[in-house]
């Protein structure tokens, strides 16, 4: 028999918030709003609450319970995972923390030439005695138009490249809400999406209808709220839109947080 050095006990009476790992990458398939699944590459954070009476966590579970669920990642894995981890270690709480990028094939808005897109996604799962709780996280490039700047010009406006970032945290009972219809909200609030593949005719058609459609960065945040207030199966959310200004040495950004029991 082989030493548990970690599961020895310990005399200094300290309970420790979280012991874990963090930094792993890890390969996982992630479901997709079509049905599929996609391959991507995770960078995992995975943490336990450890008792004043247990010297140390084993490690090796960690990746026993992410590897047991790498192959399909959806709402109902990811809400489970902190629960699974939380069992498997004999812990009070558990927390499971996933980024990693997400691609979307997005089509040109007029001659249909179609490429991926790269979004930042994340799920974060946290189970104790209290229940489990899980958060859905998209980061979303854009394009905005200043409409101060299309309203005081007499030629142009000046644009730039922004970011939308989404956290929602489901209903109890939600099943269906997942990433891409975050991102469909984030890229529906902007000017414009950001494509990784225009065509002279789609660059057209993407440089004018984002001059018709200027937002600030507050715009964007009631944009994604307005849409968000839509989805009966959301418990609470935060948004934040942050623009790199084109003109400016400074970026500009606007943020709102909100909860089914206090309304915004």
């Amino acid at each position: 028999m082989l030493a548990d050095v970690q599961g020895a006990p310990d005399a200094r009476g300290i309970a420790l918030d979280e012991v874990g790992i963090e930094g792993l990458r890890y390969p996982v398939l992630v479901a997709d709003g079509q049905g599929a699944k996609r391959e991507t590459v995770a960078t995992a954070a995975m943490s336990v609450a450890l008792g004043p009476e247990v010297k140390g966590a084993h490690l090796s579970r960690f990746i026993e319970v992410l590897h047991g669920s790498r192959e399909q990642l959806t709402h109902t894995v990811a809400s489970s995972l902190a629960a699974e981890l939380r069992e498997h270690m004999g812990s009070s709480s558990a927390r499971v923390h996933l980024v990693f990028p997400y691609f979307l094939e997005r089509e040109a808005p007029v001659t249909q030439s179609r490429a991926f897109v790269e979004y930042t996604c994340a799920v974060t799962a946290c189970s104790s005695a209290a229940g489990n709780r899980l958060i859905l996280s998209v980061e979303v490039p854009v394009t905005s138009v200043c409409p101060c700047s299309k309203a005081i010009s007499d030629r142009g406006a000046h644009n730039q490249r922004g970011r939308i970032a989404i956290d929602v945290k489901p209903a109890d009972n939600a099943t269906d809400l997942w990433f891409d219809e975050l991102i469909n909200i984030a890229e529906g609030a902007a000017s414009s999406p950001v494509y990784a593949l225009l065509k002279r005719p789609d660059e057209r058609h993407v440089t004018m209808a984002g001059y018709d459609n200027p937002v600030f960065v507050e715009d964007m945040v009631r944009n994604v709220c307005q849409a968000l207030a839509t989805i009966d199966h959301i418990a609470a959310y935060r948004v934040r839109a942050v623009n790199d200004e084109s003109i400016h040495n400074h970026a500009a950004y606007a943020a709102v947080s909100w909860t089914a029991s206090n309304g915004a």
